[in-house]
């Protein structure tokens, strides 16, 4: 894998719901567009790898979302899913990039699928990594709890955060071993590229990650699977769904949501786990120019 140093892109800027957010160009205008979208808790400088090997071919374009990177948080610290279709969404409309070919992973990836069911003649094709989301027996168990009783939760979640400082660490060695041990696949040159983009440095001198710690606490409602599920049914373009073997997240060709689209395939990698991205790299980016 290579990680750019002395090459990268330009960082910009734009308005959303009155939030200022950052994305990343990589340049090479006159090309196809091409979103690469990063998953939750995670920033635009994760793509690197993937951008530097995309760049020639295509006008990478990289959002940050809202609470993440270099995108501002949100005041009151509260982070739907409908508001980050609408950031997404407002990013394709103000810079002019549809109809627009999308590389989405985790969150990011959910997000990706909502946009694609609803502006079907805006994108062309679609990866989507591990971005359907919990899988049906998760969601399943999550109904067995009252409204109430998720709301509650929600509550007591937020109240904890807003009393807990982010984590400091004292170097970046430290921060990227913590990072390392989340993910055994990942390499370390991988986590020092990470951590250094994914830090912010605080007056101390210790280190804090950039992401909003709210960001822990998800929203107690959702849009309902059968409106999910139909905004899957929606999507025309072609579309690849990615997944490790060793994450926590289920085949959606075994666990049946596959039947929800018209037009996807699945493509699963051994020795993979939920950032197949990284864990994979060269095989990926071998399978992602297949498919574009």
């Amino acid at each position: 894998m290579s990680i750019p140093t002395a090459i990268g892109p330009t960082s910009n800027f734009y308005t959303s719901q009155r939030l200022r957010l950052h994305y990343l160009d990589w340049g090479n205008p006159d090309a196809p567009p091409l979103i690469l979208q990063h998953g939750g808790m995670d920033h635009g400088r994760s793509w690197d790898p993937v951008a530097l090997a995309l760049k020639d071919d295509w006008h990478v374009i990289v959002p940050e979302l809202r609470g993440h990177g270099d995108s501002q948080w949100t005041p009151d610290g509260d982070y739907t899913m409908a508001a980050y279709v609408y950031d997404f969404a407002q990013l394709i409309h103000q810079q002019n990039l549809a109809p627009v070919t999308i590389l989405a992973h985790s969150l990011g990836g959910n997000i990706a699928l909502r946009y694609a069911g609803t502006y079907t003649e805006n994108v062309n094709k679609l990866v989507a990594i591990e971005g359907l989301g919990p899988s049906p027996k998760v969601l399943a168990e999550r109904t067995q709890k009252t409204p109430a009783e998720r709301l509650s939760e929600w509550i007591d979640r937020k109240r904890d955060l807003s009393g807990r400082q982010p984590r400091r660490y004292p170097s970046l060695k430290e921060a990227a071993a913590r990072m390392q041990d989340k993910n055994q696949f990942l390499t370390k040159e991988m986590a020092d590229h990470l951590t250094r983009y994914g830090v912010n440095q605080n007056e101390d001198g210790t280190y804090s990650w950039k992401f909003d710690n709210y960001l822990r606490a998800w929203p107690p409602s959702d849009m309902p699977q059968a409106d999910l599920d139909y905004l899957w049914g929606q999507i025309s373009c072609p579309t690849l769904l990615m997944y490790g073997e060793e994450s926590w997240a289920t085949n959606p060709e075994e666990d049946g949501r596959l039947t929800k689209f018209n037009n996807a395939q699945v493509e699963m990698y051994a020795n993979a786990g939920h950032w197949v991205h990284h864990d994979r790299f060269e095989d990926f980016v071998a399978s992602l120019k297949r498919f574009l």
